[in-house]
């Protein structure tokens, strides 16, 4: 399928998939991701930005301030634990996904993880810089600064990290996603105390989640001592670069990172981390355009168009991507277990065609 032709479809199956209420599905036709997460829709949302689909961003944010907005209640009481040192179940904290009409989600599955929370209101600033829609921010000031609050208290608490894993550590993509959203609105509205905490996190994660000239994929701390607890690399640090500027494309200690990433992870796509077992450990398409998103801030443009052609490569017949495919996979024979109990990789990922549009807006 020719790379405009993939544009069109990508950003009409982003909006088929968007529910009336403005929360994105992760996948339609992958039940197990049947909710919308804050992390991932953001993603969505940003780059439906950058490609002029403005109106559907608009409505996720819109989405997400619905479904926060209710929470000060809940969060008062997370406070108040904190303050008097009681013991927080993970249960506890607010979700990392809802279900599209808002609802939370009650399931087993793990709730507690901060990423989404510093995302959306990164996302939000840089959807009102785009647009220039100021208003938004006295319309859902109540779940900014719910978020905020949020963010402000637990942000060192361990947490599960972007992959839905991981419960026991402290992640740096994650405290990126925190430092992103809090310099970005604190540069917005001149708020001293949120860009003084957002280089408080800067520095921990300088401070704490460099190993070997580069940063590690977790930390924990061990008698009130933080140090790095997995000490490979995970392709979400990538993040810590682009999109929320922890650190520059061209820092040495990214540039060690990303040379690790592509020992360790790149094929022709990228993997998650070493350990992975997902579906055997494939190569991820919306990885894939980051690393390419990345090669092109550092000048190496036909590496980036490579990229983007190698993501196209993997749509079907009706243009849909994948989350993975398994040109390259870590856990070979783990694979047809993961088939058996739940099908196939999901297969549309809005995340990966949003991706697929940030490299391609980004090449243009």
């Amino acid at each position: 399928m020719k790379l405009e032709h993939l544009v069109s479809v990508s950003k009409d199956i982003i909006k088929l998939n968007q529910h009336p209420s403005g929360g994105y599905v992760a996948s339609p036709l992958f039940s197990t991701y049947s909710y919308s997460w804050l992390r991932d829709g953001t993603f969505i949302a940003n780059a439906m930005d950058r490609v002029g689909e403005t109106k559907s961003a608009e409505q996720f944010y819109r989405w997400v301030h619905r479904v926060l907005k209710d929470k000060r209640p809940r969060l008062t009481g997370l406070l108040r634990k904190h303050e008097n040192k009681e013991w927080i179940d993970r249960s506890e904290f607010l979700g990392t996904r809802y279900h599209l009409d808002g609802r939370d989600d009650h399931s087993e599955w793990g709730h507690f993880q901060l990423d989404g929370y510093g995302a959306w209101i990164w996302g939000l600033v840089e959807h009102i810089r785009m647009t220039g829609h100021t208003t938004l921010l006295e319309e859902f000031r109540e779940s900014i600064e719910i978020t905020v609050d949020y963010i402000m208290t637990f942000w060192h608490y361990p947490n599960f990290d972007c992959w839905e894993e991981y419960p026991d550590y402290v992640h740096p993509a994650t405290l990126a996603c925190l430092y992103g959203g809090l310099k970005a609105l604190g540069e917005l509205e001149g708020r001293q105390d949120l860009i003084e905490k957002a280089d408080l996190i800067r520095h921990f994660i300088h401070t704490h989640a460099v190993h070997d000239g580069r940063f590690v994929k977790s930390i924990h701390c061990v008698n009130e001592v933080w140090q790095p607890a997995l000490f490979g690399v995970d392709a979400s640090l990538m993040w810590l670069a682009l999109p929320f500027g922890v650190c520059e494309p061209t820092d040495p200690i990214m540039l060690r990172t990303v040379q690790a990433i592509e020992a360790d992870l790149k094929h022709n796509g990228i993997q998650r981390y070493i350990e992975d077992r997902y579906y055997g450990g494939g190569e991820w398409l919306l990885l894939t355009a980051w690393y390419g998103w990345i090669q092109l801030e550092l000048g190496n443009k036909d590496e980036a168009q490579r990229c983007l052609a190698w993501i196209a490569s993997k749509a079907d017949e009706l243009g849909r991507l994948p989350e993975q495919v398994d040109d390259h996979l870590r856990e070979a024979a783990v694979y047809k277990e993961w088939i058996e109990k739940h099908g196939e990789p999901a297969v549309p990922l809005l995340w990966s065609h949003a991706m697929f549009l940030v490299l391609s807006d980004r090449l243009n």
